[in-house]
């Protein structure tokens, strides 16, 4: 299976290129922006070249308050992107794998969201990911779009200049005193997780439609700031805070943790959020083994 993936050196699109190639069932075709740009109709002409039958889009605008500003910016990645890439995808007849997020739900259900809930996104981010995952549906013959949150990876998020273990631990090893939300909860997902249970997931090649994949469970980013250092073994100043303290642009959802409902049926399971966040600090060596 020749499986194409763009953004493969970005956060998740590192670690989906490292997984699919250590399988020689797959034939990997790792495509970054300066092979094409998804809001350039034009540079996707390279995939009619190549034509593989798996795209995985990850591809995406992910500063949540820029996004705000620029909401142009986001619209032309995350939707218009999506867009671009189902249209390719139906020339060449391969199947369109969309990246979205957990930011697509307003956060108000109050437990997990399963593939079943409605949408309603709260910020311009989500709803130009909501935008996408429309695209993909209604563009694509076969088509997956799969929703994953509070990612972090060894690559880290080139949008954001790194992921949040790594802003957390740098911080801590500065001897500042660590501030972290309490009241929002998420589902925080180590994107080599997502890598191998996608590859499994294509592998059965279920029916088409939206998945959630991401480690089972979910906490506030406190718990998980504070499961960091307990893992770790550290000392760290940390104080719990409320959103209501930080002056952002964009709101966030308040509890806008996933359920894999669709991925259970498929006896697909992830790992739990702690046992993803030990290995995440195993690979990148803060954990030692004599440490655990």
């Amino acid at each position: 299976m020749r499986v194409a993936i763009i953004g493969a050196n970005g956060q998740l699109g590192t670690d989906l290129v490292r997984v699919f190639g250590e399988d020689p069932s797959f034939e990997v075709i790792p495509l970054t922006h300066a092979d094409l740009d998804v809001t350039i109709p034009e540079t996707l002409k390279v995939l009619e070249e190549l034509r593989p039958g798996v795209i995985i889009n990850t591809a995406a605008y992910v500063r949540v308050d820029d996004a705000e500003l620029c909401p142009e910016r986001a619209f032309a990645v995350n939707a218009i992107g999506a867009l671009n890439v189902a249209r390719v995808a139906n020339e060449i007849d391969a199947i369109n794998v969309y990246i979205s997020t957990d930011y697509v739900f307003d956060g108000e259900k109050g437990e997990p969201y399963t593939e079943e809930d409605v949408p309603n996104p709260i910020n311009v981010y989500g709803a130009s990911k909501l935008a996408g995952e429309i695209f993909t549906r209604n563009y694509s013959k076969k088509y997956y779009t799969i929703r994953v949150a509070g990612l972090y990876g060894k690559a880290g998020a080139s949008g954001k200049g790194g992921n949040f273990v790594e802003w957390i631990i740098e911080r801590a090893k500065r001897g500042e005193k660590l501030q972290i939300v309490d009241d929002q909860f998420m589902s925080p997902t180590y994107t080599r997780d997502v890598a191998r249970t996608l590859k499994e997931f294509l592998t059965l090649q279920p029916e088409w439609g939206i998945y959630h994949m991401v480690n089972e469970g979910y906490c506030s980013w406190y718990e998980f700031t504070r499961a960091i250092f307990e893992i770790l073994g550290w000392e760290a100043r940390i104080r719990a805070i409320k959103s209501s303290e930080l002056s952002r642009l964009a709101r966030r959802p308040r509890f806008s943790a996933l359920e894999n409902m669709r991925l259970h049926k498929l006896h697909l399971r992830m790992h739990d959020w702690k046992k993803g966040l030990k290995e995440y600090l195993r690979e990148t060596g803060y954990l030692q083994p004599k440490a655990e």
